[in-house]
């Protein structure tokens, strides 16, 4: 869980209060990934819950994880870590940093986009 003290002034709703997975920080950041730029966690399609990454997820669910459809870019998937915005797919595919606070993601994400988001077909 995240360090409770450094969440201490987060809305009782702040998705960070209730992170899944391994985090090690009040960021979002896990064991896995801890970098400065690894603040983003990602609602699960199949469960609906915020983990940190990928491998959270498969050592701590009871389920296996599945990738959201190319039709729901537009699904609230997305939080940032540093202020706690919320972002749709696509908002958080087309940029590469957090829109509200300016805190920048970490552009080696897009080496496993795959393991959260089915491509969008060709035409």
């Amino acid at each position: 869980m995240p360090d409770q003290t450094a969440l201490r002034d987060a809305a009782p709703s702040d998705p960070r209060r209730t992170m899944r997975g391994r985090p090690v920080d009040a960021q979002t950041r896990c064991v896995h990934y801890r970098t400065a730029l690894d603040i983003v966690a990602i609602r699960f399609a199949c469960c609906g819950e915020y983990y940190p990454c990928h491998a959270c997820h498969e050592e701590t669910a009871d389920h296996p994880a599945r990738t959201w459809p190319a039709d729901r870019r537009d699904a609230t998937a997305i939080l940032c870590g540093a202020c706690g915005a919320e972002l749709s797919i696509a908002a958080y595919l087309a940029v590469t940093a957090c829109p509200r606070c300016g805190t920048g993601f970490n552009p080696r994400c897009a080496l496993h986009a795959d393991l959260y988001f089915a491509p969008q077909p060709r035409s």
